[in-house]
């Protein structure tokens, strides 16, 4: 695939996702649907943050540094990626009345370590290869 074809097709998914998180919002009526609606809110909202910080991260990324372009597309992604799991995770607990400060410090600290072990890992493969 080639780096355009992988921008234009998450942008068109990116935009899928919003759209389908916005129709979520103004249709869907959590107290009617019950766990169904939850989860399209959820599944909606987590595949746009995901697309929309990896499409930003990559953009940024790849100005600012002087990686290959898929190296840094598999960075930003994955960043996005942590990032979707930081803010889900967040407002489930706020949604089930367990958001406190420390267990939004301690999801936050637990996502950071988990980047720095995947920045590990890549960085070990480079000086291998």
């Amino acid at each position: 695939m080639t780096l355009r074809r992988y921008l234009n097709l998450m942008t068109i998914c990116t935009s899928l996702n919003w759209l389908i998180w916005l129709l979520v919002i103004f249709f869907v009526n959590p107290e009617k649907t019950g766990l169904l609606g939850l989860i399209l809110f959820y599944v909606s909202l987590f595949l746009a943050i995901l697309g929309t910080g990896s499409i930003l991260g990559f953009i940024i990324g790849a100005r600012l540094k002087k990686r290959p372009v898929f190296v840094e597309a598999d960075i930003s992604f994955r960043r996005a990626f942590l990032i979707a799991i930081f803010v889900i995770s967040v407002l489930f607990l706020k949604g089930i009345d367990l958001f406190y400060w420390w267990n939004t410090l301690l999801l936050g600290l637990f996502l950071i370590i988990l980047e720095f072990f995947f920045v590990s890992i890549s960085r070990k493969y480079e000086r291998e290869l």
